[in-house]
């Protein structure tokens, strides 16, 4: 059991290592990349537009929700009128950062990792070095840095459409004063202590989940069982990073 656990040990510390080394790697490829933006462009809509989707409706869900809820518990202490303020510090702060990073590793991680590893499977990375051509230059940086720049726009999308959802349950259906909703919000979300911070942990998610979903495919066994294996490891380590490093930047962001 202790040969075991030693050599998961070690093989794990190989992963990482290895990982940390195509990181590098990858970003020493970007400038090549970002010369070819329309490659960066076309992955873009592949992992954006397509996650347009579901994110919206999934933000507009949340809101309602949200709305409810925070009524409910706010109609406790005579503070409904702070329902606003609310339900904007929860999606600008948490929300709509962490649940996009979840939505966005469920649908476009796995797309991506599951086309790549297909290309390896495929020969198809393999024929690209017989053309002197680098596979992470030309596959894995630019679906990189699309990911990256996907993941604030999709953050902000969520958290937008996620306020109309509040707005629609708290004022339209319950109704709490418009005025109220919309004064406290403007109020008490800061653009730098809030809303920034919310687009550093989307940028930083949006880093962690592309690069877990790229890695996954580029090393994933060139069989259809391996494929599959690496797909589901990029939902579970995706889902695991996003809710560590949430809670490590929330330490850092708002413990003042």
């Amino acid at each position: 059991m202790i040969s075991a656990i030693g050599a998961k040990v070690r093989e794990t510390i190989v992963d990482l290592g290895h990982a940390t080394r195509l990181f590098f790697v990858v970003l020493g490829m970007s400038p090549a990349a970002l010369r070819r933006f329309q490659l960066i462009v076309d992955q873009m809509f592949f992992v954006g537009n397509r996650s347009f989707v579901i994110i919206a409706v999934s933000g507009l869900f949340v809101g309602f929700v949200l709305g409810l809820q925070g009524y409910y518990t706010l109609n406790r202490y005579g503070s409904e009128q702070a329902l606003g303020l609310l339900v904007a510090l929860s999606l600008v702060r948490e929300l709509g950062p962490v649940v996009t990073a979840l939505l966005f590793a469920g649908r476009a991680g796995t797309s991506l990792t599951a086309e790549i590893g297909l290309m390896k499977a495929g020969e198809q990375l393999s024929a690209m070095e017989m053309m002197a051509v680098n596979p992470l230059q030309r596959v894995l940086a630019p679906r990189f840095w699309a990911g990256v720049l996907a993941m604030p726009i999709l953050a902000a999308i969520f958290s937008a459409v996620g306020v109309m959802g509040g707005y629609i349950v708290g004022v339209q259906l319950i109704g709490v004063d418009s005025g109220a909703f919309w004064s406290q919000m403007q109020g008490g979300v800061d653009v730098f202590d809030d809303v920034l911070n919310g687009v550093l942990k989307s940028l930083v998610f949006g880093v962690a989940v592309t690069f877990i979903a790229v890695y996954q495919g580029y090393e994933a066994k060139p069989t259809p069982e391996g494929v599959s294996r690496a797909t589901t490891r990029t939902v579970v380590l995706s889902s695991l990073a996003v809710l560590g490093l949430d809670f490590l930047l929330t330490a850092l962001m708002f413990s003042t």
